[in-house]
């Protein structure tokens, strides 16, 4: 019997990242999620024998791909989900490498089970926009590391594209209907209060300064920045089961929560045709930072 996934990651990454969706999961991987891996290895520059820490291994994106690049490293796969660890250990196990993998229930901000100067490479994807305590995650990060050690980690910039103006909603005109907009966004601001969560605290800046506070002598970051039409149409289906984040509600599900009948009806006839015809402009920042202890 298959275990049932219970926590807001696994839950989020394994199934409601893409909305249960398979074909827009392989398509985000392709377009998306492989290329962000192969630049964060590729700055990780991990070498034959050595070992590398994962933090925040997720879906051990980044730690299957560091096994596969270099057949005789080592990966910790580290997480704050168990359910995430139970699935990568049994992806390790069926593809035989469980000899190469350990698995550690921890936070990026108290690595404390990872022992001092012990890993050659720390990575991480998309983790520090869920930790509030990112300075002393730097600290941890760096203080693991050997001498010589390398980070190298990927961070979306939440900050640049937030918020939205007013006659916008997720990238596309919603004018007509704003008053309804603004209830949606106040829905998910009351969840995910912006002045307070960790996804819109900081901004390639901070990663810099957390970075050099920490100690790291040698830092480098890249800042990508893209205003553009968005590239795919989607299904509205897929737009409703679209959900940002693993702590916030699908837009479907918070269309329910925050609208009237009336109010969702009208706010479809608007916005469904723009979805539909990929009438929308994309706004975002993704930063990839390297560094050396």
């Amino acid at each position: 019997m298959t275990k049932k996934i219970q926590d807001i990651w696994s839950r989020w990454l394994l199934e409601r990242r893409f909305g249960g969706d398979s074909a827009v999961m392989q398509a985000g991987l392709t377009k998306y999620q492989y290329p962000w891996r192969d630049k964060v290895l590729s700055h990780a520059n991990l070498q034959e024998g050595e070992i590398l820490l994962d933090v925040g291994c997720g879906d051990g994106l980044i730690a299957f791909g560091a096994l596969e690049k270099v057949d005789t490293s080592r990966v910790i796969f580290s997480d704050i989900s168990q359910d995430l660890l139970d699935h990568t250990q049994s992806l390790a196990k069926e593809m035989n490498i469980l000899d190469r993998c350990q698995f550690v229930n921890t936070s990026a901000d108290d690595l404390s089970a990872i022992e001092n100067a012990s890993v050659d490479v720390v990575t991480t994807r998309s983790v520090l926009i869920y930790v509030a305590a990112k300075r002393r995650a730097f600290q941890e990060f760096y203080r693991v590391l050997k001498p010589g050690g390398r980070l190298s980690i990927f961070e979306p910039i939440n900050r640049f594209a937030y918020p939205e103006p007013p006659n916008l909603f997720i990238g596309y005109d919603v004018q007509p209907v704003a008053e309804i907009a603004q209830k949606l966004k106040a829905h998910y601001e009351r969840i995910q209060p912006s002045d307070t969560d960790p996804m819109f605290n900081f901004d390639e800046r901070d990663l810099v300064s957390c970075a050099d506070q920490a100690g790291f002598n040698e830092i480098y970051l890249e800042l990508t920045i893209e205003v553009k039409p968005i590239p795919e149409k989607m299904t509205w289906e897929q737009f409703l089961h679209y959900t940002a984040n693993p702590k916030v509600p699908s837009i479907e599900e918070a269309m329910q929560e925050a609208l009237q009948p009336e109010e969702i009806n009208r706010f479809t006839r608007h916005l469904r045709p723009l979805v539909e015809q990929g009438q929308g402009i994309r706004r975002g920042a993704l930063a990839f930072l390297w560094a050396t202890k």
